[in-house]
């Protein structure tokens, strides 16, 4: 469990060191918010593709709502479960106040970039579902070799095909509300988002039930 709970950590740290550094690189390299929204979701896509690869072997959720469907589908324990998130909401916040410092910004900030509105509560269902959807289909499949590059791909489109640029993450969304830049989040939009985020996921668990069935396999890999 420690390993994991390691994994975890770091896994997602270095997930929100890239999601916000990136952020940060591309607005100071653009003013064009099509290039840098690109620049940024390469950086995260690739970012994911390399964390799953070298942490699957251990665990590689980095994301509570996947933990939780893994309890859900009897992949993890529940008492397993409370410590693998804290540290990824621990991660996540490290991972942030690490983007701010290596850019020379105060080390936490709140962030005032509001996000809110129908449009871009459904984009958060729409993108959850469709990440723990292509997770669980490749654990599923047996496809567990494939699960990094399903997952990066998936994440870096999904920046370009949703509204709220799929943050689908609630240890992301809550770590993105402590840097006031490019890939921020105002506290006051976050609960709406974690809530549709777990919507996504509980309508991706049916489906998962419903449609894909399960294999003897037991190897873990996310986001």
């Amino acid at each position: 469990m420690l390993r994991k709970v390691a994994a975890e950590f770091v896994g997602t740290a270095f997930l929100l060191a890239t999601v916000i550094g990136s952020g940060i690189m591309a607005s100071q390299l653009s003013d064009d918010p099509g290039l840098q929204l690109l620049e940024n979701s390469i950086a995260t896509g690739a970012v994911l593709v390399a964390l799953i690869l070298t942490l699957q072997p251990v665990s590689a959720a980095f994301n509570p709502v996947v933990t939780a469907v893994e309890v859900a589908l009897g992949e993890v324990k529940l008492k397993d479960a409370a410590p693998l998130v804290a540290a990824q909401f621990a991660g996540g916040f490290v991972g942030a106040v690490a983007a701010n410092l290596m850019f020379e910004l105060d080390a936490i900030q709140v962030a005032s970039h509001v996000r809110d509105g129908p449009g871009m509560w459904l984009a958060e269902v729409i993108a959850t579902f469709g990440l723990v959807i292509i997770i669980f289909g490749g654990m599923r499949a047996g496809r567990t070799d494939t699960i990094a590059f399903a997952v990066g791909g998936y994440i870096a489109a999904a920046y370009w095909f949703t509204s709220s640029t799929s943050f689908a993450n609630p240890a992301v969304t809550v770590a993105r509300i402590f840097s006031d830049t490019f890939a921020g989040i105002a506290p006051a939009s976050v609960l709406m988002f974690v809530v549709m985020q777990v919507i996504g996921g509980v309508l991706a668990w049916l489906f998962v039930r419903l449609a894909l069935p399960a294999q003897t396999t037991s190897a873990r890999g996310a986001t």
